[in-house]
């Protein structure tokens, strides 16, 4: 069998970044949507992802608002700071970057978001609204994911009827992931640690998202032959010369000969989370005004 399709989704993210930009130019100077990213220690990672985040903001033309707090930071405080940000006109969209110090209540501080704002979608409002099927901002990475299971497929409407499999029950990941796949008439299962036979239920997805979060767990063999695999894992792993590598959570090398399309780690799934957020921000910019999003 050839190699899979490769899914290219660094390509795919800047085109959509590129569209968020074009949207965003439509509506200025009328309306220019604004994002705030908190983020609270000195996690590298994550002041990587923000300053990341703050760039491809502003070069899509939108206002980037960062707010760095201390690790001592208060609950108390972050609470108050996602308040002000809750009240200010000039911002659409309320970031706050995860993990959290352990000394403050992350469900809490997310919950304390305004819904119109909570361009994550991890706001109970938000979350409710996409398992009813309603109008709602949507998880960034499931709603990526997504859009690359669309275009190895050739559109939405290739996607009834197929059987879907989700590695992982993540409210994050693999939850929402699960709702948008029935929302476009897949047939779905969600597996996890105490799914039996978790490779023969693999086996059987037209389309398999692997997010459990353990490297290259899900193994060649659990792939169905032409299946998509959608691979949202991040996991260092050691390499030569005492350095370390990015892979996912399935076998790359393994699963790209059976399956007919898959994403790689890196430049799969994770540029388009940055690039979805973008386009929550103009989602939410909009709907606040209760404008239409430019075509």
């Amino acid at each position: 069998m050839a190699e899979a399709k490769l899914i290219d989704g660094k390509a795919i993210a800047a085109e959509l970044r590129a569209e968020v930009a074009r949207r965003a130019q439509a509506l200025s100077p009328r309306v220019v949507p604004g994002l705030a990213a908190v983020l609270v220690g000195e996690d590298p990672a994550s002041e990587v992802y923000v300053r990341n985040k703050g760039k491809q903001t502003r070069e899509a033309g939108m206002n980037s608002f960062e707010h760095k707090l201390p690790a001592a930071t208060s609950e108390a405080a972050l609470l108050a700071l996602v308040r002000e940000l809750n009240a200010d006109e000039r911002v659409d969209g309320i970031l706050v970057q995860l993990p959290l110090p352990k000394t403050i209540d992350s469900t809490k501080v997310l919950d304390a978001i305004d819904p119109a704002k909570d361009v994550d979608g991890f706001h109970p409002v938000n979350v409710g609204k996409l398992t009813v099927g309603r109008p709602g901002l949507v998880p960034c990475t499931p709603l990526g994911c997504m859009m690359l299971i669309e275009r190895a497929l050739g559109g939405r409407d290739a996607i009834a009827g197929l059987h879907a499999v989700v590695v992982g029950r993540s409210n994050i990941v693999g939850k929402p992931m699960a709702s948008l796949l029935l929302a476009a008439n897949a047939t779905v299962t969600v597996t996890h640690s105490r799914t039996r036979d978790l490779p023969a239920v693999c086996r059987s997805a037209d389309i398999l998202v692997a997010a459990i979060g353990k490297a290259e767990m899900v193994k060649g063999d659990w792939v169905k032959p032409g299946a998509v695999v959608i691979d949202v894992g991040i996991n260092r792993v050691p390499a030569e010369g005492g350095k370390t590598r990015l892979v996912g959570d399935v076998a790359y090398a393994e699963a790209a000969k059976v399956a007919g399309a898959i994403t790689p780690v890196p430049g799969g799934v994770g540029p388009m989370t940055i690039a979805c957020l973008l386009s929550n921000t103009l989602t939410a910019a909009c709907s606040r005004r209760g404008i239409p999003v430019p075509a």
